[in-house]
């Protein structure tokens, strides 16, 4: 089945087009690329991947220069996908939560390397939510920098474990295993330690500076009409689940043009100080699995050593024959997204879906559009949707 096209609006363009042939971004090679060209390439992969909407933004010298929607947002009732189509941020959530803990850090309010246990009333386990670590003295070691570089020691989720419960998989601070358990203890941390209402932090601190208006951490009823069906791998809807809790590890409500402001912000290191910038996109931990999920098995290769494949603080990082980048994937059963920045010229892709097949189409897209980065497609599970083991055809 092909999605019908549809083209948004470009209410995003926030930089002329500049006098090499109408171009409105320039690759990291330095070839120029014409709206014509990107929006073909879009809609020719969303019709080949049977992906129903994607929505994208190219960012040059950290300013948004393009910003489009193709496909639909619903497809049963044939609504256009839109660049203020309000989608499931997933796991785009982190990097941002991220942000308002190192805004904190610089304030003195948060240490990074200080025991979450000092920010506490009283020890972690007599939480009822954190009770199955009271055997396990080893909680006392987390610090925020583990538990915004992934590497505490938790799952992803307790929900991996047979019996439900949460444990301790590693050493604290030994390797880097992704855990949305440890940005959510990190909002506990702030919520019970710090007294802060985290969803009205992010408000304050990330969505009004950034001007994403369309965005929050917990669903608003003005979202309801331009908001995106999800849709899993195989074309199944899933609706769009209305979340009333913040959840740090992915309850973000926002549209491509805001975390288009919001990431191309990031670029430029808006609201950070320069200490506090650099240790975010420094590596803390390097990457030695072979795969990023499953999270929590051991499976270690050296295969993506030499792009120096690491997490810093909400970001991973890696090196491009063009500079060092960070990066940060979404996921769920009914959104596919992907941030990519490039350092120093500031140059930035970012996609999002609302298809759980979205990830099929990433490497294309960003080869494209942005530029042949060394992506770690295997690392991140990003096999091109003719790639699959089942797939008809090739893409060429």
């Amino acid at each position: 089945m092909r999605w019908p096209i549809v083209l948004a609006s470009l209410s995003l363009w926030l930089a002329p087009p500049t006098a090499a042939g109408g171009a409105v971004f320039h690759r990291l090679d330095g070839r120029p690329l014409q709206a014509a060209a990107i929006d073909a390439e879009a809609n020719r992969l969303i019709a080949a991947a049977h992906i129903p909407g994607l929505a994208l933004a190219l960012i040059q010298d950290g300013r948004v220069a393009y910003a489009a929607a193709y496909g639909r947002r619903d497809v049963e009732r044939n609504l256009p996908l839109t660049i203020d189509t309000v989608i499931y941020g997933a796991s785009l959530t982190k990097p941002a939560f991220a942000y308002l803990c190192l805004q904190l850090a610089q304030e003195g309010r948060l240490d990074l390397d200080r025991p979450i246990g000092a920010y506490l009333k009283k020890p972690l386990p007599e939480y009822p939510a954190y009770a199955d670590l009271a055997a396990d003295p080893r909680w006392r070691r987390f610090t925020a920098r583990m538990l915004l570089s992934h590497t505490s020691g938790l799952p992803n989720f307790r929900s991996v474990n047979d019996d439900g419960k949460l444990d301790i998989k590693f050493e604290p601070g030994s390797r880097f295993v992704y855990s949305g358990e440890g940005l959510r203890l990190m909002q506990f941390v702030l919520q019970e330690g710090l007294g802060l209402d985290v969803a009205a932090e992010m408000r304050r601190r990330i969505f009004q500076p950034f001007a994403m208006r369309r965005s929050d951490m917990v669903w608003q009823p003005q979202f309801a009409a331009d908001t995106a069906v999800g849709y899993d791998a195989a074309g199944k809807p899933r609706g769009h689940a209305r979340r009333a809790k913040a959840d740090a590890a992915g309850s973000l409500e926002t549209t491509v043009s805001d975390y288009a402001r919001f990431l191309a912000g990031v670029a430029r290191g808006q609201g950070l100080s320069p200490k506090a910038y650099a240790e975010m996109l420094r590596p803390q931990i390097a990457i030695v699995s072979r795969h990023e999920f499953p999270s929590h098995w051991v499976d270690d290769t050296d295969a993506n050593r030499p792009i120096q494949l690491s997490y810093g603080l909400g970001w991973g990082l890696f090196r491009t024959p063009y500079g060092p980048a960070f990066f940060k994937e979404g996921h769920d059963d009914g959104a596919d997204h992907y941030a990519l920045c490039v350092r120093p010229p500031r140059k930035c892709i970012l996609l999002m879906t609302n298809s759980g097949a979205g990830k099929g189409v990433f490497q294309y897209l960003v080869d494209d559009l942005l530029g042949r980065t060394g992506l770690p497609t295997a690392w991140e599970g990003f096999t091109p949707y003719d790639r699959e083991p089942d797939a008809p055809s090739q893409r060429r």
